[in-house]
This record gives structure tokens, sequence and C-alpha cells, in this order.
């Protein structure tokens, strides 16, 4: 049974129609790049699976491992392992990052009938995360993202995506505004989290982080529509020609 699968889904924002018949299947242990140029309708597929309320379904289907995610809240979709990185996350001034983390963790547990991880063995777990991304222990006893780089604000992403294990993570965007050794950083670590059974779908319009994450599976997304797919050599050549060819065969097949 496929991790997600979506079925002609269409979107809409204050009556503008941005995706446009969406079909696309995520099994366990794959990696998908959607790539496309700004405005293309690729953080609207992240929101609308993440359930942002902006975002307005007209039709269409979305089966998280086979149930229907259209109908669920946003934090039930978090809590059964739906995971979105945020183009730009948001910072929370006052809110401990350690606290956050064990207390998102711990809403998670409680959702799955499990018992609150101890204080001891979060501490454990979430240094463990962090020696992988690198991560200094002043970072984690800051206000969550408060006063953050670029780079310390997705790498602190990418920790709670390591603490809270999700099915599917959602990489919106999470290049942006990463340095060379911060973004090797951050696709090192997403390559250690695949273990056969987590998929992600990684959004972005570039490849420099695919130089980090290879994907199984590229898509190129075009007003509101993945209008072509293929390997991850699809995202060499869209770095080499651009993306103009592919408007042209669009054209000629009009």
């Amino acid at each position: 049974m496929p991790l997600l699968e979506i079925r002609d889904l269409r979107a809409q924002v204050e009556g503008r129609e941005i995706l446009k018949g969406i079909n696309l299947i995520v099994n366990p242990g794959e990696v998908h790049a959607i790539m496309g140029l700004n405005g293309s309708g690729k953080s609207t597929l992240a929101g609308v699976l993440a359930g942002r309320e902006v975002f307005e379904v007209t039709s269409g289907q979305v089966l998280f491992q086979g149930e229907d995610l259209l109908e669920l809240d946003p934090e039930e979709r978090a809590n059964r392992g739906l995971f979105l990185a945020f183009q730009h996350p948001v910072e929370l001034p006052g809110v401990n990052n350690m606290y956050f983390l064990r207390a998102a963790l711990n809403a998670q547990r409680k959702y799955r009938g499990e018992p609150e991880i101890s204080a001891v063995e979060f501490t454990r777990l979430v240094r463990e995360k962090a020696k992988l991304l690198q991560i200094d222990q002043e970072l984690l006893n800051r206000s969550v993202n408060v006063g953050f780089s670029g780079g310390e604000k997705k790498r602190n992403e990418a920790l709670q995506m390591a603490v809270l294990d999700p099915k599917l993570a959602i990489l919106d965007e999470t290049d942006t505004g990463l340095d060379v050794d911060a973004l090797r950083i951050v696709g090192n670590a997403v390559s250690a989290l695949r273990d056969g059974q987590r998929a992600f779908i990684v959004i972005t319009h570039l490849t420099r982080l695919l130089n980090y994450i290879t994907p199984d599976y590229v898509h190129v997304m075009m007003d509101g529509r993945l209008v072509k797919s293929g390997g991850k050599e699809l995202a060499y050549e869209l770095e080499e020609r651009g993306y103009g060819w592919i408007e042209r065969e669009l054209a000629a097949t009009a």
C-alpha cells in the first residue's frame, strides 16, 4: 500500500485556483523531489498536505496510509506521522527549544497511547540527534528560532524532524538560506534518516540540496500541475537547460 496517494487534487486561495489536478504516489522508503519555478504551486501543495487553513481544497483525494488525510486536522496529521519543514520557520518567543521538542514528542506519544518520555531519556535522545546535526547545546536552550540565523533555523527544523521521527517528511525549500556547510549537514542528516520505511518529499527549485539527498524520483511542477517525472538525472538536466524546454514540449503537444 502506498504511504501517500494524491488523486486529482485541486486547491485554491481566495478564489484563485493554484493546484490544478495533482496526482502522485509515494511509497515507503522513497524520496520524491518536486521542482519548479517560484509560483508554480510547490509550497501550496506542501501547505495542503499539512492542513494549512488558508488553502481550500476544491476536489480530489489524499490518502495517507490508506486513510483520508483531508478529513484530519493539522494536529492529527502530525500525530499520525506527517512532518512539514517550513520554507520560513516561525519564531516562538519565550518558548524554550527543549520544552517545545519534548511537548511535541509527548503529544505524539499520548496519541499513540504511550507514556510520556522521561526527562533523562529525552535529554539523551536530543543530544544524540543534535550531535548528528552539529547543533550546539546553547542553541537548544534558547527560544525556538528567536535570533537564529537562516541556517540555524533550518538545522533546528531538521532536529525537530529527527526527534519526532515522522513517517513522511515534507521539506519545503529547506535549502533556502543555507550556506554550503549547513546544506551538507542537513542533507547528510536527512540521508541518515532514510531507513526503507520513512519517505520524503523534497520541494525545491534548485539542485544543490539534491547533491546531498539523492531522490528516487524528480517531478516538475508548472502552473499547478506535475508535468514531467523522471529519475535524479532530470534534476541535473533542469540545472543545465532550465525549464524552457519543458514549456516548449508542453506547447508542442497541446
